[in-house]
């Protein structure tokens, strides 16, 4: 199972893990204005706000964490950009040097064009950029979901990432939520990725106790150390389907051209018809 889980993302994780001491990786499953757009965050039209229980997935075959990877393809186009923001638990020192694993100009710039997004956060990142989750948690257009505290993998291999220690998986993923709490994050969701996207079904069962579900994609952007956007654009734009759940990234140093990319694809997908949404969203209209 869990190889062939692994394949469909590979090129993905492959990029990813080249550098996951230097930003936690992860956008692979085994292995990140148009005009008369609002400019400001007062003068966009917010969407509804979100339901104060997010819609979950029941859970799978002998209680296993259910998984979801994109949404329905006969219905409205819609689609749902997702970004990791991801940081692992040993880089307090990378980032005491400068290294940026955020990507303010991102949200900025997702909020100028009026883009809901699901944000997938590791605890680790909230810890070091409190105020940044805060206000991401706290903007009705976007969503907090577990992206695990330590970003180590919870199937092994997984393309050189460490393993989470033995018996610690449901541990990580409440450690996470916990640092959400503690940062001020207003609306964090049920939601949670594994890291490196590996996973198999002893990952799926040992998490089951926390009540999420497990969310991967199936469109890789190919922002992760990406060096032009062009790319990455045109990689999101060929595989874009209704329904359709695109993995990026909130981590400048992982991700150095997805703020542009996002100013590329977005006014291209809306000109296509489709509509931007959060995974809760995309899972309430299955």
């Amino acid at each position: 199972m869990l190889s062939s889980r692994r394949f469909a993302q590979s090129i993905a994780v492959a990029a990813l893990v080249g550098t996951v001491a230097a930003c936690g990786g992860g956008a692979g499953k085994t292995p990140a204005p148009p005009s008369g757009a609002p400019s400001t965050a007062a003068a966009r039209t917010a969407p509804s706000p979100p339901p104060s229980a997010a819609p979950t997935l029941p859970a799978g075959a002998g209680g296993l964490t259910p998984v979801f990877a994109h949404g329905r393809r006969d219905g409205a186009k819609r689609v749902a950009l997702t970004f990791d923001a991801d940081m692992t638990a040993d880089q307090d020192k990378r980032a005491a040097r400068g290294e940026r694993f955020d990507n303010p100009e991102l949200i900025a710039t997702l909020r100028k064009l009026d883009v809901p997004a699901t944000v997938f956060m590791t605890g680790k990142w909230a810890d070091q950029y409190p105020d940044e989750a805060r206000s991401i948690g706290g903007d009705p257009l976007f969503e907090v979901a577990n992206h695990s505290y330590t970003h180590h993998a919870f199937a092994s291999p997984c393309y050189g990432l460490p393993a989470v220690a033995p018996g610690s998986a449901r541990d990580d993923v409440e450690r996470a939520f916990a640092a959400f709490k503690r940062a001020g994050v207003a609306h964090t969701v049920p939601y949670f990725r594994f890291p490196g996207g590996c996973y198999d079904d002893a990952a799926l069962r040992v998490i089951a106790p926390a009540r999420v579900t497990a969310v991967q994609w199936d469109v890789i952007s190919g922002d992760a150390f990406a060096k032009k956007s062009a790319p990455v654009v045109e990689q999101v734009l060929s595989q874009v389907k209704p329904g359709s759940v695109v993995v990026m990234h909130c981590t400048r140093s992982a991700a150095p051209v997805a703020e542009e990319a996002v100013r590329k694809i977005v006014p291209e997908l809306r000109a296509r018809g489709y509509t931007f949404v959060r995974v809760s969203d995309m899972i309430a209209g299955r």
